[in-house]
Parts: structure tokens; sequence; C-alpha cells
């Protein structure tokens, strides 16, 4: 990571841009930020700035527009080690080192992609592992184990799906976890006509004793240095200063890397980990929190906690409401009983330990409303943020209950574009697509709301994001749910300020004002100028993150 022109630390530097875009509605948009200390001193124009005292003038982005460095409420540091492994998404896309990857569009062609990786490979007990398959494009035919047999049979393989919530794995992997046998009753462990699990695993409780075979052990999800390193290459190229890393484990070994790597004076974001909340009581989770946060830096922001109510509805493990699945298929999982959700809840409040939750199906929603209203009636707390997160199948009435409790909601707007037409299609059927991602709703309702993309679910890129609310365009082109659609302004809101809010953090990232930090994403188009179907487009130069400039062609 290259850092340009590092300002010093007790000097003020003042950078010029063609148009400041600040999120703080006292003056919108400004010439000039004064930066001190890693903070920003003021905005406004230079004459008004120029009474801060001596500073040096730094034009570097005179024809480049500014917006508060963009906060990514929800997503997973772990993509920058899933780069290390077999890309087998539908999708084109990049990589960190800026290589775009393209989509495979059969299971032949993931089959093919693994069978070259296969061949270079020298230790024959190394395990082979690949990510974000995608089936649900591919006829929605299940991958087998015996599909994954052809690549090897000798060494174990495993592939996570995009959706995070599915791992497919071969026989040799079964039967490195014991599981290579008849008998086996789970409802996350589907079994074949001869008796043996298909290889395809739901949801943690499978997932987890076969992943460590696989090469998708316990501590995946906290990423680890190089691929933490990687991922902040992501965030500059997509001008992202602050970034959740929503489910982490945190185990003690993670927590000393994580901190070691975002103290370092090149690492070019604020990294927000949150306990993810199974293997653990509810009060061990709260503890560990507390702990957690008594160890935390202005980069490595420690003490959430993540919760996840049900699975993915694409993979069909989300809770739905009657009627449920459009095409027939059985209800989901629940990932975590609504009593232990209940302690959860119960014990955070009176910690003062913020909890956001995982839910995709509109039952998972209404459990989590349910569960939380109780909760609150016993344990007052004003000002908690909640925040629910994903929550694409609430409806009118859920957003309703929401702003009654004050909670906060983070919307999944890029799946309306990665699988809205399979969900038309197939899973929800088309009255329930068109109200899904519900932003408009929520504005309109006063729920306090952002967006995001749960990488490496679907890729970092808060404008595509952005553009994804605004025009809610499915893969095909169809408009699904015209009445759900934002303006670019608050769209642009929703991957600030408004993530910021939901975080807690609004009152130090997500709009370029006095006493904030010296955050901004670096563009070079204004999104506000050009067509609302052109946004996702707008290049980014790169960022500032406290006062240090991080160009992304240095990267």
């Amino acid at each position: 990571m290259t850092l340009t022109g590092i300002p010093s630390m007790t000097a003020t530097t003042i950078f010029s841009a063609k148009k400041i875009i600040t999120m703080n509605p006292s003056q919108p948009e400004v010439s000039h930020v004064a930066v001190r200390e890693g903070r920003i001193l003021g905005a406004g124009d230079l004459a008004s700035l120029e009474a801060w005292g001596e500073y040096t003038l730094d034009d570097r982005f005179e024809d480049k527009i500014l917006l508060p460095g963009f906060v990514e409420g929800h997503a997973h540091t772990m993509e920058g080690t899933l780069w290390r492994y077999v890309y087998c998404g539908f999708f084109d896309r990049m990589d960190p080192q800026g290589k775009s990857w393209g989509g495979l569009k059969s299971i032949d062609s993931v089959l093919d992609r693994l069978k070259d990786a296969e061949a270079k490979m020298v230790d024959p007990e190394e395990p082979l592992s690949g990510w974000a398959l995608d089936p649900i494009y591919m006829g929605n035919r299940r991958v087998t184990r015996q599909d994954l047999d052809s690549v090897s049979s000798m060494r174990p393989i495993g592939v996570l799906h995009a959706s995070g919530h599915i791992l497919n794995v071969n026989s040799k992997a079964l039967e490195l976890a014991g599981l290579f046998k008849e008998g086996i009753n789970h409802p996350g462990m589907p079994l074949g006509d001869d008796g043996i699990p298909t290889g395809e695993l739901y949801g943690p409780e499978t997932m987890t004793p076969v992943g460590v075979h696989v090469g998708f052990n316990r501590s995946l999800t906290d990423s680890d240095e190089k691929g933490l390193r990687d991922f902040g290459k992501l965030c500059v190229r997509t001008g992202v200063t602050t970034v959740t890393d929503l489910a982490a484990r945190l185990e003690d070994s993670g927590v000393e890397a994580m901190l070691r790597v975002t103290g370092e004076s090149t690492f070019p974001a604020r990294v927000v980990p949150l306990k993810f909340f199974m293997g653990a009581t509810a009060k061990e989770t709260v503890d560990r929190a507390l702990e957690l946060k008594g160890k935390a830096t202005d980069m490595c922001r420690l003490g959430r906690i993540k919760a996840i109510a049900d699975g993915s509805i694409q993979g069909f493990s989300a809770r739905m409401r009657w009627p449920g699945y459009h095409n027939g298929a059985p209800n989901g999982l629940w990932y975590t009983a609504p009593e232990q959700l209940e302690d959860l809840y119960r014990i955070a409040l009176n910690a003062n330990v913020q909890v956001h939750t995982h839910t995709n199906g509109d039952e998972a929603t209404e459990m989590v409303l349910d569960t939380l209203g109780s909760v609150l009636k016993d344990v007052p707390h004003p000002d908690h943020r909640f925040t629910l997160q994903h929550c694409q199948l609430a409806d009118a009435a859920q957003f309703r209950r929401m702003k009654a409790l004050d909670m906060c909601v983070n919307l999944f707007a890029n799946h309306h574009f990665y699988w809205g037409d399979e969900h038309y299609r197939l899973t929800v059927g088309p009255e329930r697509a068109l109200r899904m991602n519900a932003c408009r709703t929520a504005i309109d309702t006063g729920v306090p709301m952002a967006i995001h993309s749960d990488a490496p679910v679907t890729p970092l890129g808060p404008l595509f994001t952005a553009w994804a609310a605004v025009n809610r365009i499915t893969a095909s082109g169809r408009t699904q749910g015209e009445r759900e659609k934002i303006k670019v302004a608050e769209a642009l809101k929703a991957i600030t300020i408004g993530a910021a809010y939901t975080l807690h953090m609004d009152d130090e990232v997500g709009s370029i004002e006095v006493g904030k930090k010296a955050d901004f994403a670096v563009l070079e188009d204004d999104p506000t100028q050009m067509s609302v179907e052109a946004i996702k487009d707008a290049r980014v130069w790169g960022t500032v993150q406290g006062g240090r400039v991080f160009p992304a062609a240095s990267l």
C-alpha cells in the first residue's frame, strides 16, 4: 500500500477540489477542506479557512470530486483471503490486484476451472477450495459430491456458495469429517438416493465440521493478515474508508492480527468487526464483546455483536411467512432460536452493547421484532440502534414496527441486480419480489437506513450499491419495484452518514464537517451530475483516510 504526500499530523493542509459534497445540510457543497491531525478543521471556501492560520494548499484534487469516505455497513474482510482460492462465481469480478475474472455460466465450467487449479497442485492432501458458486443461475441444478469427485476423489474439495450459507464438498471431505455414511438425520444435510449426504451443506452447524477439511476453518471469517491487507486494497479502489466485518469470530489470535494490521501506517480503512453470536451463550458473547471493546483502537472498532436469525432466500434457507417459497420449497432454517435471541438482546441492552441481526425472510424479521419488542418493555434503552441486516422481505407493517422500536435497517440493495430475476421467477414470486429491499418504504416510514454489498456475497462497491437502490434493475435489465426506487441524494446519504448512524459512528464519519475524521472518497466523476443509470460507473481515484492519501493507481 503506497501513500502519497502524507501531511504532517500537526500542520494544516487545505485540499481544494472541483466540488466537495459534504452530506452536511448546513453547507452541502464547498470547494475546500482543511485537515489537521487527521481530522477536519473546517470546510468552506479558501478565504474562510485561511483564518485558521498557516497552511499548505494541496491542489492535487482540483479536478476531482470529494465525498465523505464511504461507510460499508455490511461486509466481511474474509474476501481478501477468499481471493487466494478458486473464483467460481457467475458474474465477472475484480480481485484486489485489479485483475478481472470471468464469470462461469455452467456447472461444467465451474468444474473445469477447479480441474485446472487441481492440476497445478503438488501436495495430494492439500484441500482445493473454491468460492462464490451460484447454481441458481445454472438451471438450479444442485452440485453433488459426485460432481466434485470428478475433479478429484483423492483430495478434499469444498466450494462455498455466493451467499456464504451453503458449502458443497466431495466424498473425500465427507469421509474426513466422518460423515460419508448412512443414517444421518439433519435438515441442513440432505441425503442422496443412496442414503449418504449429497455433499451440499446448509448453515454453520453442518458446514463447520466439514469446512475445516476443505480450507474453510472456523477462523476464516476473520481473514488473515495478508487477506486483510488485500481487502484494504479493495476499499481504496471503491472509495471505502470505514468498513464493517459483520460476523467475525474474534478469537485472540485473530484479534491480535487485526489490531496489528489496522495499526500499520499504510493500512487504508477503519475496520468495525462484530462478534459472531454462535457457539457460546448470550452472556459469554456479551462478556467477550465488552472485553474486546477495551482493546479497541481508532482503526479497529471492537465491541459490537452480530446475530443471525435465518439463512439466504436464494439458498432456500431463509425463514418465510405464509405462503412460503413460490416454488414450494420447504421453509428454511433457524440459525438462532427465539429464546437464544431474547437472552442476547436482554443481556446486551443491560450492558449497553449494540446488536445487529441478520434476517432475510419475513418470518425471521417478524421473530426479531417480536423478541426485541418484548425485551424493550423490560429493559428500555433509548438510542440503542439495534439494526436489522438484509431484512429483504420486510413489508410496510414491519417497517412501521421497526420505527416504533427505534431500530435501524441496512438493506441489501445489490440483491436486486444479482438475484432479482430469480426471486421473481422462483423463490418469492412476482408480488413479493417487487417489495424486496424496500428503501423507499424505509425512508418514508422514518427508519434510519443504510444499504450494503455484503462483500464477498456481492462485490464491494458503494457506488454500485447506490445505483442498485436508485434504479432497481435486475441482471436481465428489467426494472423491479418502481415504487421502491430512491433518489441519488438519498442513496449517497445511505452509503455515508446513513451507514455511519447504524454503527453509532455518525459523530465521527459520514459527512465532511468540522471535528470529524478526514476521510474522503475521491472520484473522477460527479455522481450527482451523471444520469441515474450511469452512477455505478463513476470512477474512483482513491481515498483520503485520516488525512492520509491513497491513490488506487499505486496499489
